[in-house]
């Protein structure tokens, strides 16, 4: 049996996702002219033929947008046949700024509808929530988000998950950053937000933090062949969460984040107990 990744649902519409996605932060910024676009193009099409559809990107990350939207140019033939699920962010202050940017995101994906435009580091949200209400309104995205990396802004997003109609909220959340579980996560659920996390790994402590150090013998027994792949599945273990989204520009990096969150042989979807494990497991290495 092949591994099957997991699935789950965005609860304002019910469309179903694959839980495991790809950021672009770093790896994504490259010369769309330079032979890092070979590794970028065997990650790409490997995302996709593991049935794998969100990818993250931001104006903020420099060269992501246009090599996004080159790679998925190459690959879409005829162009519906692309079932990648787009999201980027707009990230400057002021309306005009914040649709120009928006504009510009768009001629960079070359996409001529986005299916989630967040407000990151929700600079100016106000503003730029009730432009993306419009823009949802006339069709031009599909799914409106906010976004933020610290702990900091945790309850500036329970604020505005609860007072404003948001369809994703994104943020940081791993194994041995567990403060999201205090109020956020729970927020989301009760307001029907889906949840997208970014740094599952700490931005590669827990891949340092575990290096060299011997995997526990129930996790390869599951078949989980590396700390990251459990670190992974830690945040895939958490209901509210609906997408979790490494960065990576290196196939067999996107191979192992795949395999994480797919159910396999032996192998049932992680769930809470398995969590503890996890992170009983991290914060002993």
């Amino acid at each position: 049996m092949e591994p099957v990744l997991i699935e789950r649902t965005i609860p304002s519409t019910g469309e179903r996702i694959p839980v495991l996605g790809l950021g672009t932060f770093g790896a994504f910024d490259v010369s769309p002219r330079s032979s890092a676009m070979d590794a970028l193009a065997e990650v790409v099409a490997l995302f996709d033929s593991r049935g794998a559809r969100v990818v993250d990107a931001s104006p903020m990350y420099g060269q992501a947008e246009s090599v996004l939207g080159a790679l998925r140019a190459e690959r879409a033939t005829p162009p519906e046949s692309d079932r990648m699920f787009v999201a980027t962010k707009v990230w400057t202050q002021g309306r005009q700024e914040g649709i120009a940017q928006m504009q510009r995101s768009m001629q960079r994906l070359r996409a001529p509808r986005i299916d989630l435009m967040q407000v990151h580091n929700l600079v100016d949200v106000d503003t730029h929530l009730h432009t993306l209400e419009g823009w949802k309104q006339e069709g031009r995205i599909r799914y409106v988000g906010i976004t933020h990396y610290h702990g900091g802004a945790f309850t500036a997003l329970e604020k505005l998950l609860r007072n404003r109609s948001i369809d994703f909220v994104q943020f940081n959340y791993h194994a041995l950053d567990r403060e999201a579980e205090q109020r956020l996560l729970p927020a989301a659920a009760d307001t029907g937000t889906a949840v997208l996390v970014n740094r599952p790994l700490g931005q590669g402590d827990l891949v340092r933090r575990t290096r060299g150090k011997p995997l526990p013998a129930w996790a390869a027994r599951m078949g989980y062949r590396s700390w990251a792949q459990l670190a992974l599945a830690f945040v895939v273990a958490h209901p509210a969460v609906t997408c979790v989204i490494p960065a990576t520009s290196d196939p067999a990096h996107l191979a192992d984040n795949l395999d994480a969150a797919s159910i396999a042989p032996g192998r049932p979807e992680p769930d809470a107990a398995f969590a503890r494990r996890v992170a009983q497991a991290l914060a002993a290495a």
